[in-house]
């Protein structure tokens, strides 16, 4: 063999061999977020609602981390329909996300018929931020200050208790439907257009009881305004250690966990997923905003995108099992 040939081969083979270990590798993260691109989180909430806050921190810990905007879209209404569909109908490319919480896609599709999302085709899972709770909350001048006693006086005085909800098929209206079952009792159903209303309403005694958010509930038990009658959730709660979960009282069923959540549009990449998962799973674990959640007495939980996708499965079948029970539908 002449060198010239044997020289040329030889430079054939290694450009072939270098082309291998310059090819990107199947499955590598992608260029996520890309300089200088906005990312938009939408938010199916008001301006100063909870969970906007801490939508808001999170996307200020993603801009620190990668030098990309990121900015909250108010998108308020329909129990949380109208910022879903917007980021339903956006592109997969990971530049719109949407933070909700468990009714957007366990709850909302039993309870509205004609619901303009898919609760999976049009998303992808992409993080679980926080396991959250509701309490049962007593008016501090009700007639009872335990579960126990609750029920006695619901079965003795049947229909004089009334419960409230921040509104029709919301987490703490559904809950109210498994206490009915479960214990056996007819208390009042008295919706309420959002959670300010519904605490008002108890503080004031128009109603005896009430599902609360866990920082809500213990910001007023603190204040000595409400009884806390026990958890809506599958643990005791570190702010509440010594009060016994409602299953732990005898009420089963009422260990559904609320979450709040990020969510891209349908059809996302898993690489992306993961890529995204990976950024705002750095931001929620900093101090800062791991200390605001559990300070709320809520969970830091960090959950991707396979974990989280059968989290969301999950809780879509147990709700939609009590919304059936309970025979409620929204049009």
């Amino acid at each position: 063999m002449r060198a010239s040939n044997w020289i040329q081969k030889s430079a054939v083979c290694l450009a072939t061999v270098g082309g291998m270990f310059f090819m990107p590798l199947s499955g590598a993260a992608p260029a996520w977020p890309a300089a200088g691109k906005t990312i938009t989180i939408v938010v199916p909430f008001p301006a100063g609602s909870g969970s906007d806050a801490l939508a808001r921190m999170l996307a200020q810990k993603v801009t620190e981390q990668t030098g990309s905007p990121v900015v909250v879209d108010n998108k308020p209404g329909a129990g949380t329909i109208i910022g879903a569909q917007h980021v339903a109908r956006a592109a997969p490319d990971g530049y719109t996300l949407l933070y909700t919480i468990v009714v957007t896609h366990t709850q909302n599709p039993h309870l509205v018929k004609n619901l303009p999302y898919d609760a999976f085709k049009d998303f992808t899972p992409v993080l679980q931020v926080v396991r959250s709770a509701t309490v049962l909350s007593a008016n501090k001048d009700a007639p009872f200050s335990t579960t126990k006693e609750l029920i006695e006086y619901a079965k003795a005085n049947p229909g004089k208790v009334n419960y409230a909800s921040y509104s029709m098929g919301s987490t703490s209206h559904l809950n109210g439907e498994i206490l009915k079952r479960e214990g056996g009792i007819d208390i009042v159903h008295v919706p309420y257009k959002g959670t300010s209303d519904a605490s008002r309403a108890l503080l004031a005694g128009d109603v005896q009881v009430y599902f609360d958010g866990t920082s809500s509930a213990v910001e007023k038990w603190r204040a000595g305004q409400v009884k806390l009658l026990g958890p809506a959730t599958d643990k005791r709660l570190k702010v509440l250690k010594d009060l016994p979960t409602l299953e732990e009282q005898g009420l089963p069923g009422l260990n559904i966990v609320g979450w709040q959540g990020l969510f891209a549009p349908g059809n996302l990449p898993p690489e992306l997923a993961e890529r995204i998962a990976e950024v705002f799973r750095k931001a929620l674990n900093t101090p800062q905003v791991a200390k605001y959640i559990e300070d709320g007495g809520n969970e830091v939980s960090g959950a991707g995108p396979a974990e989280y996708a059968k989290i969301v499965r999950s809780d879509y079948e147990r709700w939609g099992s009590v919304i059936r029970d309970a025979g409620i539908r929204l049009e």
